[in-house]
């Protein structure tokens, strides 16, 4: 008994750790969800504290709350927007419904320090109380929704853009440095016309700058917030300039474009912002997948693929075969990218489960959401960094492979016909003769002819 006090909440006594800031409410979720040991992500907390510093701060002004009270709110809430008290976020990720815990903890976390500050004990709610005080003018179900969205929106900013960006970069930088080397198309797996090397990376490229307008697009939305909303989007039991002064300090404390949405109800009944991310993240992870599909198809070998490109080595491939070198990193990419798309699969039946005033399942929203973003950040900046940048051509490889290209027959349909280039074509294959010399031995054109046709160079 020694290592546990008894918190009181409205359903009666609950045995609580003796030094954990958080109360009987919290307790009880941890008793109740042991589900996972897994935790909403610390920019989730960290959205939390920002709003509760920012309602602290909008009661003081609109004097619904004693400044001494809201002051030491504020102070405590810093401390943890300072990564402070981390390991008393204890609810599981997968939780009870909209969040009601989560919301709590963070409440009875902060009353009992904002006490502390105050000369007083842990969880003395006579100084600061959790419900009254640090959730003043607030539910869980404006809150919850307003901390997904702002961590959403931190975390694509501090760790999604700069990767994406880093990796547009060097493939650009891949294009210029393969723009000389001319190999073999290749559509359905099977030869095609001759095309640049560095025309696959700006492919690439070029996928990906889309993939990252359209995500900045949906981003847009996020910046919406319907805090103030409170219970049910009528705003009950707030004052009429809570929600503008608390969103205005919201923006402030994230130097980010928040505004207070025009439609509250809208905005608590649907996570439509959310909804929206984690479809271009989906977006950006099957490109991702197939790009890293294409590497490793081009590095395949290296003997007995194509290997018209080489990979840097980052580690031993085989526990038996010495000497084997595999695509680690592509495959952890891809990997990756098949868990974002799980995500999206759950975030959208977790929208489904929205109902009348609320969507109850907004915890596992910012849970998928927010992992995806992290995962995709740190997957993308190993595979820039530690395979795509080192990437090299294999030249000798590319020739070999141009020169046996049947494709390039493509090119002869203008001066003999398809039909008659389709027979050169199969007695090549056939015979095993280059596409030249079955030309020149029936002499349908002249050797000058012949080589200025299937100059590659001309076919690009």
């Amino acid at each position: 008994m020694d290592n546990f006090r008894i918190a009181k909440d409205t359903l009666g006594e609950v045995k609580v750790p003796k030094e954990a800031y958080y109360g009987a409410q919290t307790q009880r979720a941890v008793e109740n969800f042991p589900i996972s040991g897994i935790r909403l992500p610390f920019s989730f907390i960290k959205a939390q504290a920002i709003i509760k510093k920012s309602a602290a701060f909008a009661n003081k002004e609109c004097k619904a709350l004693d400044d001494k009270k809201a002051n030491a709110i504020m102070t405590a809430a810093d401390e943890i927007i300072n990564g402070e008290m981390r390991d008393q976020f204890v609810v599981d990720a997968y939780q009870a419904g909209a969040g009601t815990s989560q919301n709590m903890n963070m409440n009875e976390v902060l009353a009992s320090r904002a006490s502390e500050l105050l000369g007083g004990e842990k969880a003395d709610y006579s100084l600061i109380h959790p419900n009254d005080d640090v959730n003043m003018s607030q539910s869980t179900n404006d809150t919850i929704p307003t901390a997904i969205q702002i961590s959403i929106a931190m975390e694509l900013q501090a760790t999604l853009y700069p990767a994406l960006s880093r990796l547009i970069q060097v493939l650009k930088k891949k294009e210029i440095q393969f723009h000389e080397i001319i190999k073999a198309g290749r559509t359905h797996l099977q030869d095609a016309v001759p095309i640049r090397l560095g025309s696959e990376f700006k492919g690439y490229r070029g996928t990906l700058e889309s993939v990252e307008r359209t995500l900045k697009h949906s981003e847009t939305f996020l910046y919406e917030l319907g805090l103030g909303g409170n219970a049910v989007g009528t705003g009950i039991n707030a004052h009429p300039d809570y929600a503008e002064l608390a969103i205005k300090q919201i923006a402030q404390t994230t130097d980010l474009p928040f505004t207070q949405s025009k439609n509250t109800y809208a905005f608590m009944q649907n996570t439509n912002a959310a909804i929206r991310v984690s479809g271009h993240l989906k977006e950006l992870a099957i490109h991702l997948i197939k790009i890293s599909s294409d590497l490793r198809l081009l590095s395949s070998g290296p003997r007995t693929g194509f290997a018209e490109i080489m990979l840097p080595a980052v580690q031993p491939g085989s526990s038996i075969m010495p000497g084997k070198i595999n695509p680690v990193i592509l495959e952890n990419l891809y990997m990756i990218c098949s868990q974002v798309i799980g995500n999206d699969a759950c975030v959208s039946t977790a929208a489904i489960g929205s109902q009348l005033e609320i969507n109850a399942m907004m915890p596992v929203i910012g849970f998928n959401v927010l992992q995806s973003i992290k995962i995709l950040s740190n997957g993308i900046t190993i595979f820039t960094e530690k395979c795509l940048k080192d990437i090299t051509a294999n030249e000798e490889n590319i020739q070999n492979w141009l020169e046996q290209s049947l494709s390039l027959v493509t090119a002869l349909n203008p001066h003999i016909g398809y039909e008659k280039a389709a027979a050169v074509a199969k007695e090549s294959f056939e015979t095993g003769k280059t596409l030249k010399e079955v030309l020149e031995s029936k002499k349908i054109l002249s050797r000058e002819e012949i080589d200025r046709i299937l100059d590659p160079n001309s076919m690009i």
